[in-house]
This record gives C-alpha cells, sequence and structure tokens, in this order.
C-alpha cells in the first residue's frame, strides 16, 4: 500500500526543514517536528531514504550533531530506520496490537501502548435516518448524534469511525461538545452506565474517502468494525463502524483451553 500524495524529492523535503532562529526551540526539536508532520501527512513515504546527517548538517547549514541528534530520536520513537551503509529511512507505520475482550476507548488503547493519541473530527450532527433508525429499533423520525471522526496514533491516521447515538435514551448528548471523552459524558452528564457491547470484525477494502484518509494510492485492505453498546438496562446506546489500516493494525484475542 503506497501513499497516494506527491512525493517530495530530496531537495524539497530540506526546502521544507525550515529553522526558525528567533525561537527558543532547540533546532534539533524543530527538525523532529518538521519531519513528523512530512511523515504524517505521507510526504515523506515509508521506505523513502533521508539525506544523510553530512548532506543535511550542510544544507541546513547546522551542526552533523543537531542532525544527529534528530534522526536518533526519531529512530527511537519508531519513525526511521538505520540501514547501515544504505543510509536512514522511514518506518513503516507501527503496527498496533489492541486486545479483545473488553470495551476501551482509542486513547485509553494507545495510551497503553506508549502512543500518543489524538483525534480529528470531520462531522459532528444531529440526523435522522431510517437504516440507523431500524438498527436501534426507533421510529424512522428518530434523531441521532452522529460523529465521524478520525483516530490517530503519533500523528498517524489508523482509523476512521462514524458513530451514531440515541437522543431518545440520552437527550443530553445534544449538548455535547466534543471536548471531553463521549463515554464520560455519557456516565458523569446523561448518568448512563455502558455494560457490554457486541463486535463484529471482517476484511473489507478502503472506501474511496477510507483511501484518502489514510493516504493510500488505492483501494487496499482494512479491518472493518461494527460494535452496538449498551447499557446495563440493555438498551442499545451506540453503534459504530470503522475501517481500520491494515497495514498497521492488529487485534490479539486471549483464549482459554
Amino acid at each position: 500500500m503506497k501513499d497516494r500524495r506527491q512525493k517530495l524529492t530530496v531537495r524539497e523535503m530540506i526546502d521544507r526543514l525550515s529553522i526558525d532562529d528567533k525561537t527558543s526551540e532547540p533546532y534539533y526539536k524543530q527538525l523532529i517536528r518538521h519531519i513528523e508532520h512530512l511523515i504524517g501527512t505521507g510526504e515523506i513515504g515509508h521506505g523513502l531514504g533521508l539525506p544523510s546527517e553530512r548532506d543535511l548538517a550542510e544544507a541546513l547549514n547546522l551542526s552533523r550533531t543537531t542532525i544527529k541528534r534528530c534522526y536518533d530520536e526519531l529512530r527511537q520513537a519508531g519513525l526511521l530506520n538505520a540501514n547501515g551503509r544504505g543510509g536512514t529511512s522511514v518506518n513503516n507505520p507501527p503496527a498496533v496490537g489492541a486486545r479483545l475482550g473488553r470495551l476501551k476507548s482509542f486513547a485509553e488503547e494507545m495510551q497503553e501502548m506508549g502512543m500518543t493519541p489524538s483525534t480529528r473530527l470531520e462531522s459532528h450532527e444531529i440526523v435522522s435516518d431510517r437504516t440507523i433508525a431500524s438498527i436501534f429499533q426507533r421510529p424512522s423520525n428518530a434523531s441521532f448524534l452522529r460523529l465521524v471522526r478520525v483516530r490517530m496514533a503519533d500523528g498517524m491516521p489508523m482509523t476512521r469511525e462514524v458513530a451514531w447515538y440515541d437522543l431518545s435514551a440520552a437527550p443530553k448528548l445534544a449538548e455535547w461538545d466534543a471536548s471531553s471523552s463521549i463515554y464520560h459524558f455519557l456516565q458523569e452528564v446523561c448518568k448512563i452506565k455502558l455494560s457490554s457491547a457486541e463486535q463484529s470484525m471482517e476484511a473489507m477494502l478502503s472506501s474511496e474517502v477510507e483511501t484518502e484518509t489514510f493516504c493510500f494510492e488505492q483501494s487496499s485492505p482494512c479491518l472493518f468494525l461494527k460494535r452496538s453498546t449498551y447499557s446495563k438496562e440493555n438498551k442499545l446506546i451506540e453503534y459504530v463502524e470503522s475501517a481500520f489500516r491494515g497495514d498497521a493494525y492488529v487485534y490479539r484475542v486471549k483464549l482459554d483451553v
């Protein structure tokens, strides 16, 4: 699976690594921030060779020690790979190994694995949808909170999820401003305790919008999850459809014998 975005040449990449000498931020941290951004956006593709420490130091008029510290920290973060005489290249996306068996938020999963979670909210609206109403066994004109979010780990898009919440069961969700965990809001504000969930998983090819989200060159394998989450009164509160990128996500299941 390849990134769809236009790849930068080495010269173009160096031009994007601008250094601001008017800020107190150390030069090596500025470089780390710029390179992380270029990797996250797909402008530096996985497997791409980066300039040598000496060449980049000369191009940016910086010390080789500064470049070495930048590369070393990016290697420790798993973003770069040292290939001996082959130089330094960009690693493949980190494999995220989630365990099945307990309902967790994406942020909780990533933090447990030492990764920094973040979210890009693409849509937050109240809708009526006949298909979704039938899933919730509600009237066709029932109202639902619909969220579309891209969830990221260390800046890398990992999953695109579309979630619906039944406003007849949790009317105060209409006031949720997306600044906090929706699970926390459900429990603390709506006084709804989630107690169980049913989840299915299947292989699929990414849709056009998912292909764009994950910066794939073409439609590529993903894990497609559907989850229904219930309150302790066994009332369906949340229905989620998520596409997880297949090149960086692994589910693990512990089986009793």
